[in-house]
């Protein structure tokens, strides 16, 4: 346990915000599932932290307990084969670009669409991430949770909704998945990776400080079909509008990026911003996307990239 974390500015993509009361690290499946049900009887937020991908941490501490997956038990990655189908299991605190390239060298297609996606194979299932290729559901055969009274229960992909950044998991804290993967040529396989992660270069600010898209593709009441939540930004006049340390990156409005000096705060009210100036521009309300921790909002029990 390491009371008074500096979890904002190590452990974070954005590498600012706030500390947390109390960072825990379990070793064990069992410690975990005992955690969650302890957090649980007694009313302690828990928070799940994966790679920090798609998290802001409020600038002010965050209370309760802030857990992070990142000893052995919890990195694990296994395959078994059956049939024609290779079958692998992936702890939730494994590193999902790293998950990818081993089965890509395995030869073991089904995850190719997850290039240039950061975070960890439990925060990535819990929100469906994806993109233009896919998303991670596509290849779920199962997903192993622990409820809040800290039982361990699996459900199988056929009891499971994976839809545009999210999913009906009901439990607070996914422990792994398997992924139903089939046999390729690993050439052909690296090929098409490079092929994904060379389109998100090329459209995405992969080198700046930011916790990835900030707000979900909204529904068009119109159309009654996704439209980019970039291209509302850019028609909103909003790219390059900063506050403080923050800005609409220039090269994809739906990315906030941050520079050295940055606050959490700059963040959060330029999204209010952002919000605001695009309701005002074409009626849509924007949905967030990535997390907001911050003392005392309740959030907790779930995972995050």
């Amino acid at each position: 346990m390491v009371p008074d974390a500096p979890i904002g500015t190590t452990m974070t993509w954005y590498g600012i915000g706030g500390r947390a009361d109390l960072l825990v690290r379990p070793n064990s499946v069992e410690s975990l599932a005992t955690l969650v049900s302890r957090c649980h009887r007694s009313g302690t937020p828990l928070r799940v932290l994966g790679g920090g991908a798609n998290l802001l941490v409020a600038d002010e501490s965050v209370d309760g307990i802030v857990v992070r997956l990142d000893t052995p038990a919890l990195l694990d990655t296994r395959y078994n084969r059956t049939g024609d189908i290779d079958s692998m299991r992936a702890m939730a605190g494994a590193d999902l670009p790293r998950t990818l390239m081993d089965v890509t060298r395995r030869g073991l297609a089904g995850l190719t669409q997850m290039a240039g996606i950061p975070g960890t194979i439990g925060g990535a299932v819990r929100m469906n991430a994806g993109g233009a290729f896919g998303c991670i559901g596509d290849a779920v055969r199962s997903v192993t949770c622990i409820t809040v009274r800290g039982d361990i229960v699996t459900y199988p992909a056929a009891e499971l909704r994976f839809e545009y950044r999210s999913t009906n998991i009901p439990d607070p804290l996914i422990v792994n998945a398997t992924f139903n993967l089939t046999p390729e040529d690993p050439i052909l396989l690296r090929e098409q990776v490079k092929k994904v992660f060379a389109f998100k270069k090329s459209t995405q600010p992969l080198a700046d400080h930011s916790a990835g898209c900030t707000f979900k593709n909204p529904i068009d009441p119109v159309s009654e079909q996704r439209v980019p939540a970039g291209k509302l930004i850019d028609e909103a006049g909003l790219k390059g509008h900063c506050i403080g340390g923050a800005t609409v990156s220039r090269h994809h409005a739906n990315f906030i990026v941050t520079a050295p000096g940055a606050l959490a705060e700059h963040v959060v009210q330029l999204l209010e911003v952002i919000r605001r100036r695009v309701y005002d521009h074409c009626g849509i309300e924007l949905e967030q996307e990535i997390v907001l921790w911050q003392r005392g909002d309740g959030n907790g029990e779930s995972d995050t990239a």
